[in-house]
């Protein structure tokens, strides 16, 4: 489909929310009311939205190991990913690949795949790699670099689980999920982990290589965890201006302050509450101190998200929806979308929000009608089928 009319929805374009005509033309906005042509797309009664842009969620890490030590194809788990992003409304998405010392899903191998499989075709959804770099995986340093020099990674995460980690190792329950999911035996992933720690010396110059590789190559980078203003401040060095998921309220203020991007996950929000018990993602969103809203580990979050911040009444809906759209769009370094102008990348999407839980009505990505739900089907099918 080469051209695509929206009309009659209640469009949030940059300048707020308003009765728009969208014309979509070679994937990208052609103009705002005026113009007329391609297939008609009644959006009456509706909301006209940015796409999503998602910039860290690893809940695609489910499709391909579903259960412990069960995994599937490669290629066959990011389709299934797929249309769970382009059904919840997202048109960008950043996997959160974790690059690990641990074998299994966390490994070197698995990265190898997810990274061949996302090259090896033209995904509808605009997947890209977030290469969330565990801090002592010295063994895979060439690689990552490599990687990031050939241009297949897309932001880059300073991560930090060792520590964590080797501190659990005591305690049976934990140990073994850790285990399963490495593909190995409790003892030997204690041992594989108390190995790997030793390293510590080892680990700031790891850092500094990658970081100046990621500056060369222009990349965004974030830092995850930072658990004292100073971690942050350590990183913002290194050029990591984004801050994701903060351990503490002082470290998402300092990173404001120093007008880094701030990310938290959406679940908070929908669910009221950090699963960790962790700052509250929605206090912190209307006090300014969190700009950017991802999916984390459960991508339907993201769209209602937002409209649960509306109904709180201290955030509107579009300054909402800058948290999914415009703020992730900027913090990634992508100008060519997160909000509906002419000239920008054509990644929309249709919600009715007349129910207590808004509805996805139809995802367009990249110009290209993604996903559309039954109803909205009855309504324009026959229309998009001759066009």
């Amino acid at each position: 489909m080469e051209s695509l009319q929206i009309t009659g929805g209640n469009v949030l374009t940059q300048e707020g929310f308003a009765r728009r005509d969208v014309l979509v033309e070679g994937g990208r906005v052609a103009a705002l009311d005026g113009a007329r042509g391609g297939v008609p797309f009644d959006a009456a009664g509706l909301l006209v939205l940015p796409g999503i842009v998602d910039i860290h969620g690893d809940a695609f890490e489910r499709q391909v190991q579903p259960r412990p030590g069960v995994e599937f194809p490669t290629d066959l788990a990011l389709e299934e990913t797929e249309r769970q992003l382009l059904g919840n409304g997202i048109t960008t998405a950043f996997h959160g690949i974790t690059l690990s010392w641990e074998p299994g899903l966390r490994g070197a191998e698995a990265w190898q795949r997810l990274i061949a499989a996302l090259a090896a075709r033209r995904w509808t959804c605009d997947m890209r790699v977030h290469l969330r770099w565990e801090a002592y995986n010295l063994d895979a340093l060439d690689m990552a670099l490599a990687d990031i020099a050939a241009g297949r990674v897309h932001l880059l995460a300073f991560n930090d689980h060792t520590p964590s980690i080797v501190g659990k190792l005591e305690h049976d329950a934990t140990t073994a999920t850790y285990s399963k999911r490495a593909g190995m035996e409790m003892d030997a992933f204690r041992a594989l982990a108390h190995r790997v720690a030793e390293r510590v010396d080892e680990v700031p110059a790891a850092l500094a290589r990658l970081a100046a590789a990621a500056r060369a190559a222009g990349l965004p980078m974030a830092s995850h965890d930072d658990d004292t203003p100073a971690t942050r401040a350590h990183f913002r060095a290194l050029g990591a201006h984004i801050c994701e998921f903060p351990m503490a309220e002082d470290v998402a203020e300092a990173a404001r302050a120093a007008d880094d991007a701030v990310i938290m996950g959406s679940p908070n929000v929908v669910r009221g509450r950090s699963h960790l018990g962790w700052a509250s993602a929605a206090r912190l969103a209307e006090a300014g101190l969190c700009t950017v809203l991802s999916s984390d580990y459960f991508y339907p979050c993201l769209l209602q998200a937002p409209f649960r911040l509306a109904a709180r009444g201290v955030l509107d809906l579009a300054q909402a929806w800058a948290l999914v759209s415009a703020n992730p769009a900027a913090a990634a370094q992508l100008d060519d979308r997160g909000s509906i102008a002419p000239g920008k990348r054509a990644d929309l999407v249709v919600v009715d929000a007349s129910a207590a839980t808004p509805r996805l009505v139809a995802s367009i990505a990249g110009g290209r009608l993604a996903w559309m739900d039954a109803a909205a089907w009855e309504r324009a099918g026959a229309a998009l089928l001759a066009g």
